[in-house]
């Protein structure tokens, strides 16, 4: 029989041992407790680190898109206009090489290519504009030429008839300009001559410009060598661009040189000037309008535009020339050597069609022994041989008198006067004795008097033509 001592020693070793199990249950759920409150810690501290992270990636994020609207973005459109402007890259470096850097680059090529179209578009659209405006400026101005020209035969007062040169000249200059900017605009020359002298093209091109008289040409290539009709006035167009901006940077007390020379593949222009020169970007740049190779917009001749190098450069490229400014001028401004290919040269007979009067000999011609003589003053250079679209001829006003030409006319003492052509001398100016005196002139008719002599010159030819019917159908 148990005792009830053992019972309770019993009862209270049991009573522990559950004491001891319920403990430890309460205290390894306290521990489970403790480790799932440092999880959740854990957890909230991690998502507070990726909740900054993610808001420092939207911060860097939204300031890189206004970095590409408010920087790259206008500086790659000044860029366009502008290749000298530098383009900002992004504005954290770290992004570059990665898919948001590559993004940003896309939007950028993406943008770059629909304004080039735009661009395209525009300049498309103000070149045609123009076109139709030179198109007029260059009727009017041949319109002025011709009654110019007109008043320089009518009138041999000399004030008058310098005034008129003067006139003539500036007018020049104008269809120059005009011409040189139909051309940048994708026009045609507009012009069509029969084949030239080579050195009258180039003379041609001289006496279109302000300073032609500092234009020193030496010619050295032999007598009769000519230009294809249809390389005259690129031609003479090339040169008058190149001696304008030869003249325009080089003082007005220096010269330019012209030599024309023969090469292997045809004829070399050289063209010298002693002016300021060009930086070696400046130099590039103009290279690269002069060769024509790639597409040049309105947009990047300058405000106002400079049209004489991207004229140089269609034309170039349309005629097959070409137009060299890489080698600096021995005078120490810049040297343009245009290079006319064989295959635009041709031969003219000097005995049948001499150059020009003016135009510089050819050095390969040997010159006969005279007396020395004073030296004169430098005769002015020859306009381009005369061409424009045909025209219907008119009735012009002359005068009755017969006239005759003086040789060659007379330089100004200063060497200032402009291209003169030919003046007239009338009859009654001659003296008496003179060999060259003319016959008294046949008096004008009146208007009825050339109305008669019109029909009846009609009513010949018409009864001449029944006769010859009435002949061709005789059966004999």
């Amino acid at each position: 029989m148990i005792e009830i001592p053992d019972l309770a020693v019993g009862g209270l070793a049991a009573g522990t041992l559950s004491a001891f199990v319920l403990g430890g249950g309460l205290l390894r759920s306290r521990r489970q407790r403790a480790r799932q409150r440092e999880e959740i810690a854990t957890l909230r501290a991690h998502m507070d680190i990726a909740r900054q992270e993610v808001d420092r990636a939207a911060q860097a994020f939204t300031a890189e898109v206004v970095h590409l609207a408010k920087r790259r973005i206008p500086a790659e459109a000044t860029r366009a206009a502008h290749p000298h402007v530098q383009v900002p890259g992004t504005l954290h470096p770290e992004l570059a090489g990665t898919e948001l850097g590559a993004g940003m680059d896309s939007v950028v090529a993406g943008l770059l290519a629909a304004m080039a179209q735009e661009r395209k578009r525009v300049d498309a659209a103000a070149r045609a504009g123009m076109r139709g405006a030179t198109r007029e400026i260059q009727a009017g101005l041949y319109r002025l030429q011709d009654v110019l020209r007109g008043l320089q035969q009518r009138y041999d007062d000399p004030d008058l008839a310098q005034t008129l040169f003067e006139l003539d000249h500036e007018n020049e200059q104008s269809l120059r300009r005009a011409q040189v900017a139909a051309v940048v605009c994708g026009a045609w020359v507009g012009l069509a001559r029969e084949e030239s002298h080579l050195v009258d093209a180039v003379t041609g091109g001289q006496s279109r410009l302000v300073g032609y008289d500092r234009v020193q040409v030496h010619n050295h290539l032999d007598e009769g060598t000519a230009l294809v009709s249809h390389a005259v006035e690129p031609v003479a167009i090339i040169v008058a661009e190149l001696l304008d901006n030869a003249l325009r940077h080089s003082s007005p007390d220096t010269t330019v040189s012209v030599n024309l020379e023969r090469a292997h593949h045809g004829v070399a222009v050289t063209i010298d000037d002693a002016g300021v020169g060009m930086a070696s970007d400046e130099r590039a740049y103009a290279q690269r309008m002069v060769a024509g190779r790639d597409p040049i917009l309105l947009s990047e001749l300058g405000d106002p535009p400079r049209m004489g190098l991207a004229a140089i450069g269609q034309l170039t490229r349309q005629f097959d020339l070409s137009v060299d400014l890489s080698t600096p001028s021995p005078y120490g401004g810049v040297r343009a050597v245009l290079l006319v290919k064989n295959h635009l040269l041709s031969h003219i007979d000097p005995t049948e069609r001499p150059p020009a009067a003016s135009a510089p000999r050819s050095t390969r011609q040997a010159a006969p022994a005279a007396p020395p003589a004073p030296p004169a003053p430098p005769a002015p250079p020859a306009p381009a041989p005369e061409a424009r679209p045909a025209r219907t001829p008119a009735p012009v006003a002359r005068d009755t008198a017969p006239i005759t030409h003086e040789s060659t006319p007379a330089p100004a003492p200063d060497g200032d006067e402009l291209p003169r052509r030919r003046r007239r001398v009338r009859a009654d100016d001659l003296p008496a004795h003179s060999p060259s005196a003319v016959p008294e002139p046949l008096p004008a008719r009146t208007p009825e008097e050339a109305a008669a002599a019109l029909g009846a010159l009609q009513s010949g030819t018409a009864a001449a033509r029944s006769a010859t019917d009435a002949e061709g159908n005789d059966p004999r």
